[in-house]
């Protein structure tokens, strides 16, 4: 036999665990969808960062292992789950080679040494530990760990050796970024003077009082914002106007979604299977040619069944069918398999002799055990735990299970439906004190039952249901609609023409989409659909996309935007700068009226306005319910150089303009002032922001070329 050959027969579980380690730290990138593939392009860069190529081959394999973690988490699949996961893949990926080029420039490496410990200390990878503990003892053997990682670098195939490096390398990558975080975390401080110095502004409070005339005394039409006016205002704030690329469309959405005869006919199609489904001995196996994949084969208490016509469905009995019955978008039947009374709770503990283990990165299962390894040692475990071994110590050594295995393998008050069939019929369906081995498609379970906890009736149902779907002849009517309503249009003004005109025959309304990026595939109202995004790109300003499906319409679109990556243009900032501008220049024309100001009685008489006083004006930002909130105001009455007199400056504030006497301040006592304490949580609060803030600026100065749009 040869070398490759044993290590493949004896190791084979420790390659698995490799294959599915070499995926785990950073997955990328999203998956190929409407005919999409990986080589529509003659280069295979799919982004640079900071001058480092991202191949799209080993991209591709990245992003279907984070797909597969999404669906493995229960996030669905289709065209948005595919953007989120392109979205989060591409981050991650600016992460790792950020974090790892800085650690190269801040001289943080991993050592030989250091390494070696990682692998075969004290504290191993997990997957490693697991493949390689002694059952018996309970202790990770390091040295077996060491021979068959270097039997597979020197002797394994290609792919060994690519994945086994691969693997060493995340390793690194993962103490880079450990170091890394260190660096950043042991360099805060929060120094005594400063909690001190700010527990003391809190703590002073002062009265004013002022004269004001808001904003709104003035009219809008008597103030003029120009485009050079939020040009210029822009140019001072540059980084405030940042813009990602992005489109806009205005369209219309032709409705394909089921009429009345598409739900008649789906109530018609489960009518008929009422008969069979009733009638039937092997229920498992009807819903499973019904491609029903859902069922659970256990009882559940009455209580935690949510369901529409859940009271009704209890009322039929055992062997009884409900139905049909509208359920969210389908027509269902509700067969109750049996009913029984079982325990509102359980408390139980057990042990989990698992078949494989979740990639906590990848959701990707990694196998641990064959099934008859597994009942072997459970076998052992339980007559073990019959002739009176510590419970807890067989959790500690051997247990699988992420969820209890620091807990000595409790899980308190586990209500019924909560675990898999074969284990809720066993907590469920036994009484207090039982022990048993069970087995899950986890593994084998080693129960015991600590105690229970109320009484009600518990329901066994099967449920088939029939999706309310439109028919062909409906699709194909929104079609036709969407088709005749394209053939009419050519440019923007004839688009408007023909959407108001549809508007008032048929009350299908002209809708809009904003800020679409490159990358996309949701359509604001509608659905997803990545062609579709694709097809606004494609086109110019003002050109017209012929009709697509999206979601359940068929859109015709118009584009009306087309925002390029850089600073936004006077038009698309109008919405925030104008109002801004038009308080600026009501604030000219109030102060002009003001005057030069020599008295707060003077300011009232120009302004024909009586004088208001405002006090407990806190530094901390509270303002009174006379004053508002107005930061400028609330800042000058601190000032010391105003104290008893008149801010010698008119002040434009959030609400209007405001003329103030600062009457007095003073300090008062602030409850609670516990410095150290006060340190400690900014500290940890600091300690929590650091990698996220850091990797923000790391980003803003970083050069990120993001050429996604080329492959998809």
């Amino acid at each position: 036999m040869s070398v490759i050959q044993k290590i493949q027969d004896k190791y084979g579980k420790v390659m698995a665990i490799i294959i599915g380690i070499s995926l785990v730290m950073f997955v990328v990138m999203l998956a190929f969808e409407n005919g999409g593939t990986l080589f529509n392009s003659q280069s295979t860069t799919v982004g640079k960062i900071n001058g480092e190529d991202v191949d799209i081959q080993k991209f591709s394999k990245l992003v279907e292992q984070q797909i597969q973690m999404m669906n493995s988490q229960g996030m669905g699949g289709g065209e948005m789950a595919a953007q989120q996961a392109n979205e989060q893949a591409w981050n991650q990926e600016i992460a790792k080679v950020l974090i790892s080029q800085e650690a190269d420039k801040l001289g943080i490496t991993v050592g030989k040494k250091e390494f070696n410990d990682m692998l075969f200390g004290a504290n191993p990878p997990q997957e490693l530990r697991q493949a390689f503990t002694d059952p018996q003892t309970g202790q990770y053997n390091a040295s077996v760990a060491n021979q068959q990682i270097n039997q597979i670098k020197s002797k394994g195939t290609e792919q060994q050796k690519a994945e086994m490096n691969s693997f060493l390398d995340q390793l690194v990558l993962q103490q880079l970024g450990t170091k890394f975080d260190a660096l950043l975390t042991t360099s805060i401080n929060f120094p005594k003077w400063m909690i001190e110095k700010q527990n003391a502004e809190n703590a002073l409070m002062s009265k004013i009082s002022f004269v004001r005339e808001p904003y709104t005394s003035i009219s809008d039409s008597a103030v003029k914002v120009t485009e050079a006016d939020i040009q210029n205002y822009i140019d001072k704030n540059k980084k405030d106007f940042k813009q990602p690329e992005s489109r806009s469309i205005s369209y219309l959405a032709f409705n394909a979604q089921p009429n009345a005869a598409d739900s008649a006919q789906a109530r018609k199609d489960i009518l008929e299977l009422k008969a069979a489904f009733d009638s039937t001995k092997d229920v498992r196996g009807f819903l499973a040619n019904q491609g029903v994949s859902t069922y659970y084969n256990s009882y559940i208490s009455s209580k935690r069944i949510q369901v529409p016509m859940k009271d009704s469905i209890f009322r039929v009995g055992a062997g009884n069918i409900y139905g049909p019955y509208v359920d969210g978008g389908s027509y269902a039947l509700a067969k109750v398999i049996g009913v029984k009374n079982i325990p509102d709770t359980v408390k139980l503990r057990h042990i989990l002799i698992g078949l494989s283990t979740q990639d906590p990165q990848t959701g990707q299962q990694i196998p641990l055990r064959d099934t008859a390894t597994a009942k072997k040692l459970a076998d052992s475990l339980f007559l073990a735990i019959q002739k009176g071994s510590n419970f807890d110590s067989l959790v500690a050594k051997f247990s699988t299970d992420p969820g209890s295995a620091n807990t000595g393998g409790v899980y308190d008050n586990v209500p019924s439906g909560q675990m898999v069939p074969e284990f809720n019929d066993f907590i469920f369906g036994n009484s207090v004190g039982s022990k048993g081995v069970v087995k899950t498609d986890f593994g084998y379970h080693i129960i015991e039952i600590l105690s229970q906890k109320g009484n009600s009736a518990g329901y066994k149902i099967a449920y088939v249901t029939k999706p309310i779907e439109a028919s062909t002849e409906t699709d194909l009517a929104a079609s036709a609609e969407a088709t005749k309503f394209a053939a009419l249009v050519k440019d923007r003004k004839s688009f408007d023409a023909a959407a108001e005109k549809l508007q008032k025959e048929k009350g299908i309304n002209k809708a809009i989409a904003t800020d679409i990026p490159p990358t996309g595939s949701s359509i604001q109202g509608i659905g997803t659909s990545r062609a579709f995004v694709k097809s606004i790109y494609d086109a110019d300003l003002g050109d017209i996309i012929q009709p697509q499906r999206v979601g359940e319409f068929y859109v015709v679109g118009l584009v009306t935007e087309v925002n390029k990556e850089g600073t936004m243009s006077p038009a698309k900032a109008r919405m925030m700068v104008e109002p801004l501008l038009v308080n600026e220049k009501k604030a000219d024309i109030i102060k002009n009226k003001i005057g030069k100001i020599s008295s707060l009685e003077a300011a009232a008489s120009a302004l024909k306005k009586t004088v208001e006083t405002a006090d407990s004006i806190r530094f901390g930002g509270q303002g009174s319910q006379v004053l508002g909130f107005e930061p400028k105001v609330i800042g000058a009455s601190f000032n010391k150089a105003n104290l008893n007199k008149v801010v010698p400056e008119a002040i434009a504030g959030t609400q209007g303009v405001y003329v103030v006497r600062v009457e007095n301040q003073v300090a008062t006592p602030v409850a609670n002032a516990n410095v150290e304490q006060e340190r400690t949580l900014r500290y940890q609060q600091a300690k929590q922001q650091a990698r996220f803030q850091s990797l923000q600026a790391l980003k803003e100065a970083a050069t990120i070329k993001d050429y996604r749009t080329k492959f998809y």
